[in-house]
């Protein structure tokens, strides 16, 4: 009778010490050691450089094509603007919402605000035809350019996207923590991620333009698509909280871009853009 006792009491001590063994490994288990199900979410500021860039307008008794175009970003610097939700749109900002559909991979919805200022006052080669009415504002640029060498100035034309270009896309990724090659241990408190991606979507820039001594026309309009690529560096701090860096160059397309209140009037454009972002941001479940 002891002895049966006693090897239930053993088994007893031997169930509560295996369980609390394997509750101490599950308190051990670092929240950064396992993705799958996260949200990210972050806010930050970009500066951009772009190709150049062939544009063309069309309307009402005119069809010009102003060939390779420059053009610069309007940064604003570090500014209380980027969080006062009531100038938010002034500076150059981007935004992140994401999902960790595995322990690597993510899915994301991005806004890039960039902004988009064509060089004026510049000698451009330009092509095409203005035939104004003469009652009507420039028509004293009205003729035939064949492949010309011009002044574009401001008079005849200003052209940004500067509220903005707007790059509204979804974005697939891989994330890789590279903390070893450092020797960081514990990971909960300090992580290093390397990271890159694939993104496409839409443009809907808020144009600013002033054509041919038309008036002024600054409105939303979906104007074309782009594809970007990215990649980046994350420094995630204490489990929930991130900067990261990020290396991003894409192609956009606008075929559609509204320059005056007339729906007849249109302009069209392709080019190359590299972007450098800072973001700040949180990872959490749900």
């Amino acid at each position: 009778m002891i002895i049966k006792s006693t090897r239930l009491i053993l088994i007893v001590l031997i169930s509560i010490t295996t369980n609390s063994l394997n509750a101490q490994d599950v308190d051990v288990k670092k929240y950064t050691a396992s993705n799958k199900g996260k949200f990210i979410i972050s806010w930050g500021g970009n500066r951009e450089s772009y190709s150049k860039s062939d544009i063309t307008f069309e309307g009402d008794n005119y069809d010009f094509t102003i060939y390779d175009a420059t053009a610069v970003d309007k940064p604003k610097g570090w500014h209380v603007d980027y969080i006062n939700p009531t100038r938010i749109t002034i500076p150059q900002t981007n935004f992140k919402l994401g999902y960790y559909i595995s322990d690597h991979y993510t899915i994301s919805l991005n806004v890039d605000h960039m902004k988009y200022v064509m060089d004026e006052d510049k000698t451009r080669v330009v092509d095409g035809y203005i035939d104004l009415p003469d009652s009507e504002s420039g028509s004293e640029f009205n003729g035939v350019y064949d492949n010309e060498t011009f002044f574009v100035s401001e008079p005849f034309l200003e052209f940004e996207h500067t509220n903005g270009l707007n790059y509204v896309y979804l974005e697939f990724s891989r994330v890789d923590d590279i903390s070893k090659l450092l020797n960081i241990q514990n990971t909960d408190i300090f992580q290093l991620n390397v990271t890159e991606g694939i993104g496409s979507g839409i443009l809907y820039p808020k144009t600013n333009t002033a054509l041919l001594g038309k008036d002024r026309y600054d409105e939303f309009h979906l104007s074309g698509y782009g594809v970007s690529l990215n990649v980046g560096l994350n420094f995630t701090f204490f489990k929930h909280f991130y900067i990261q860096t990020d290396m991003r160059g894409g192609y956009i397309n606008m075929g559609d871009i509204r320059t005056t209140s007339n729906s007849n009037d249109k302009a069209s454009q392709s080019f190359f853009f590299l972007q450098r972002v800072i973001s700040f941001g949180g990872i959490f479940r749900v």
